[in-house]
C-alpha cells in the first residue's frame, strides 16, 4: 500500500506541475501578445514615436514575462522537491 501510495503521490505533483504551467503560461502570452500588438498599432499610427514605444514594450514585455518564469519554478519545485 505504501508502494500505491508514493506512485499516487508522484502523479499528483505531474498533475499539479502541468496545472500550473498551463495556467501561468496563459496570462503571460495574452499579455505579451495585446502588448506588441498595441505597440505595432501605435507604431503604424505615430512612426515618429516607433522608438519609446518599442522601449516601453521591450521592458513591459520582460516584466509580463517573469510570471511565467515563476511558474515554471514552481512547477519544477512540485516535480523535484517532494519527499516521495
Amino acid at each position: 500500500m505504501e508502494i500505491f501510495n508514493a506512485f499516487f503521490l508522484k502523479a499528483c505533483c505531474a498533475i499539479g506541475a502541468g496545472l500550473c504551467m498551463g495556467i501561468g503560461a496563459i496570462g503571460p502570452a495574452i499579455g505579451e501578445g495585446n502588448a506588441v500588438g498595441k505597440a505595432l498599432e501605435g507604431m503604424a499610427r505615430q512612426p515618429e514615436a516607433a522608438g519609446t514605444l518599442r522601449t516601453n514594450m521591450i521592458v513591459g514585455c520582460a516584466i509580463t514575462e517573469t510570471t511565467g518564469i515563476y511558474a515554471l519554478l514552481i512547477s519544477i519545485l512540485i516535480l523535484f522537491a517532494t519527499n516521495a
